[in-house]
């Protein structure tokens, strides 16, 4: 069965002053066994109501006073007779209950003169009767559906003829900043002055509750002290008054609640998020349910528009409102729900129409308009309590726990993982390299060559020029080749070297000393207007080539900061002979949040067999931790063939993925290489297919340069859907100090992306678009 506060959001249809979203019995800021046994206590004898309303029925006590006192009689027994033949034990039944409820809503709305037009009427009496109709018996269907007029007339009748008096009353709790008005409009209300109010500094210092009678309604008001406005230096204060109001309410609930803001006080810079925020921690999500907002001084003067034009006054009150339902969706993280707006005026001149009753600007009677909210409010929270409607809706963030994407951990199985061999150079990168070895050091056999000065440069031709700085680029590629298969060969020497030394079992005295330490360049620290430059505190030492630790800069950090606001770490570690570890993560770490990213892998390389890996992958993803354990086997029993096979398991939010994937590469020469994968992930009864054939270039001095043009064909099969999407990546450096990066992707779903890059040390032409985008935007908002 659905709840009641699910199926009121589900009647929300407009977002009007009416609008019927607050109108609900949850109170999940506090106990809710206050409700039944007000309802208990305010038990009396009527008939059921439902939403047809008669057009013969009015609701003016004139007409029913020419009626008999017989008919009043039998219509009083009538209902006696129907209460003592559902009960037992003298004891009304549920149903009997909620007609009694509705017999007081239709007394209620004559002392108030509304209308049984009323759009907001005529919203609460149909969730009434649908709700009715909700927990009704087959044998009841008959008695709801024919006592809408029956109960209507009773409660003309009990009105004409001065019947008991009318027993119902209403807690309303009054929240909002200090001087806004709450307990003037208090005062407004009961039409006399029962709250201390003063215009130049905070009157309520204390929690104090203010009892009255307001057209037979009895009425409780929870008069609170004002919060101070939104700071660092007022959180204790305002956390501390709303901890007391908290304790006040938790034996004696609130019906209603009354968030107040003063109307002429909303401008562009408005923003009471932290306040509102803070609200949301103490009392919950919740407390925003049965929340009315009261917009104080609405009869101050409008504010002139951009153009310097009047503003109308719906359309003004309309943007005021929104910005603060926006603040509070903020602050509950929930869009779902919206709250009504009422709109009040205290000051003593506010103009009255002829029954004194103080109106706005648009001609509304807000006293009679902020008593009906709360009535209808109040009512439909009694039904939601007697009919024992769960609360379904869980206001604030999902607590459900979040299913993460298939799509997405697939994509993340099939990623390439280098794996280094024992050397600790990639596997590709090794085969250039043996490759390469037989064809001897060219830079060696390269005559030398003058280095010019910067004066004896500017003295060749243009053509000469050119020549000379392509002569020095091809001995600096000729170079960084001979550097590093020198590093290879080092490696290759230590490896052979520790492996005799493993098979004789004695330590040889000429092992090579360890590397120096090395400090690395100082890391660009934000422009700041501190004198002293905290960048000292941040230089790093690389004192073997196992461990990197890097503070991670933060661009867009606050002045007089340091700028960094996480860690990076680097560790790759010999565990013990063809066994290696590695560890790259990266920690950020504030007051509020905490995130970390962080990839571990150990790997076991057999030189005459299969390389194993096994790693673990810890990922945040909000307040939930994502983890990954992997396993992969790379064969390479063919030249210039690699077939990778591998499985995974993922735990995110105690539900778990297990995957598996195959892949295999093919290098053709040193230049062209092929991958192609395929892949299964399953999970919570989904299962998810993909794949990829890869096919990539590189250019003629790889690895030393890195160009390369990649076209990658995808297919990807979830929930019987297929997508295929292909993308196209390239790097190329087009010159000396021009370099390019272009990536362009589509697939099935006719949706893809355009990407050009262009970084140059000497074409500052280029910089020019960003002055191209800059008119753009300047002439875009000049139209607006």
């Amino acid at each position: 069965m659905k709840g009641f506060r699910d199926w009121v959001l589900s009647q929300i249809v407009s977002k009007s002053l009416v609008s019927p979203t607050p109108l609900s019995g949850g109170n999940g800021f506090y106990t809710e066994e206050r409700l039944n046994e007000d309802l208990n206590e305010q038990a009396s004898t009527s008939n059921s109501v439902t939403l047809p309303i008669p057009s013969g029925t009015s609701n003016s006590s004139a007409n029913q006073s020419n009626q008999s006192s017989s008919t009043l009689q039998q219509a009083s027994d009538a209902e006696i007779s129907q209460s003592q033949e559902s009960g037992n034990g003298g004891q009304k039944d549920t149903l009997a209950k909620v007609e009694d409820l509705q017999v007081k809503f239709f007394r209620l709305l004559q002392r108030l003169n509304q209308s049984k037009e009323n759009l907001l009427v005529t919203k609460v009496l149909y969730r009434m009767h649908l709700a009715t109709l909700i927990r009704t018996e087959e044998l009841d269907l008959k008695r709801v559906n024919l006592s809408s007029s029956r109960a209507r007339a009773i409660a003309n009748q009990h009105e004409a003829a001065g019947m008991p008096q009318l027993e119902f009353s209403c807690r309303i709790l009054v929240l909002g900043k200090t001087g806004v008005g709450k307990s003037a409009t208090i005062n407004s209300i009961f039409g006399q002055e029962k709250a201390t109010t003063n215009a130049f500094q905070p009157a309520t210092d204390c929690i104090q509750e203010i009892v009255g009678t307001v057209n037979g309604l009895n009425i409780t008001f929870i008069d609170t002290p004002g919060f101070l406005p939104s700071s660092t230096n007022n959180v204790k204060r305002n956390k501390r008054i709303m901890l007391s109001v908290k304790r006040f309410i938790r034996k004696s609930p609130p019906d209603i609640v009354l968030y107040f803001e003063r109307l002429d006080h909303i401008n562009s810079g408005y923003s009471d998020l932290p306040l509102l925020k803070l609200i949301t921690e103490v009392f919950g999500a919740a407390i925003w349910f049965n929340t009315i907002l009261v917009m104080t001084h609405s009869s101050s003067a409008i504010p002139e528009g951009l153009e310097g034009y009047t503003v109308n006054y719906d359309s003004y009150i309309s943007q005021c409102t929104n910005l603060i339902q926006q603040y509070i969706q903020q602050a509950m993280l929930d869009s779902r729900l919206e709250n009504p707006a009422l709109l009040v005026e205290n000051h003593p001149q506010c103009p009255i129409n002829i029954t004194g009753e103080k109106i706005l600007p648009n001609g509304q009677v807000w006293r009679s308009q902020l008593l009906l909210f709360c009535i209808c409010t109040k009512v439909l929270g009694d039904v939601n309590s007697l009919l024992k409607f769960q609360n379904g809706v869980e206001l604030g963030p999902a607590n459900s726990t979040q299913v993460a994407s298939l799509p997405h951990l697939l994509s993340s199985l099939l990623r390439h993982r280098p794996v280094s061999s024992q050397s600790g150079i990639d596997d590709e990168v090794e085969a250039i390299l043996l490759s390469d070895k037989e064809e001897g050091d060219e830079y060696d056999q390269l005559p030398s060559i003058r280095i010019l000065t910067k004066f004896q440069f500017e003295k060749l031709s243009k053509a000469q020029k050119e020549d000379y700085l392509d002569e020095l680029e091809y001995r600096e590629t000729l170079y960084l080749k001979k550097q590093m298969k020198e590093e290879y060969r080092r490696r290759k020497d230590k490896l052979i070297l520790e492996e005799q030394e493993f098979l004789n079992s004695n330590n040889s005295d000429d092992q090579q000393a360890p590397p120096e330490p090395v400090q690395l360049p100082d890391m660009a620290v934000p422009l700041s207007f501190d004198s002293d430059c905290a960048i000292h505190r941040y230089r790093c030492l690389v004192d073997s080539d196992q461990w990197l630790v890097r503070p991670v800069l933060d661009p867009q950090g606050w002045d007089h900061d340091v700028g960094f606001d996480g860690i990076n770490l680097e560790i790759s570690t010999e565990i013990k002979r063809n066994v290696s570890g590695t560890v790259v993560g990266q920690m950020h770490k504030n007051k509020q949040d905490f995130n970390i990213q962080s990839e571990c892998a150990a790997t076991y390389v057999n030189p005459l067999g299969p390389t194993y890996s096994i790693g673990v992958d810890v990922q945040s993803a909000g307040k939930d931790m994502v983890y990954t354990v992997h396993t992969d086997t790379k064969l390479k029993n063919i030249k210039h063939n690699i077939a990778d096979c591998g499985v995974s398991l993922t735990s995110f939010g105690k539900k778990y993925y297990v995957g598996a994937k195959v892949e295999d590469t093919l290098l053709i020469g040193k230049r062209l290489k092929f991958v192609v994968n395929a892949g299964r992930m399953e999970g919570q009864g989904q299962v998810a297919y993909g794949g990829s054939f890869e096919t990539c270039l590189r250019g003629e001095d790889y690895p030393v340069r890195n160009d390369n043009l990649s076209l990658t064909m995808t297919v990807l099969s979830f929930n019987k859907e297929t997508v295929l999407s292909g993308s196209l990546q390239s790097e190329l450096r087009l010159s000396r100090s021009l370099k390019a990066t272009a990536s362009a992707n589509l697939n099935s779903r006719k949706m893809g992306q355009i990407c050009i890059k262009m970084s140059s040390s000497e074409h500052l032409q280029i910089a020019l678009v960003a002055v191209f985008s800059i008119l753009k935007v300047l002439l875009s908002k000049k139209k607006i």
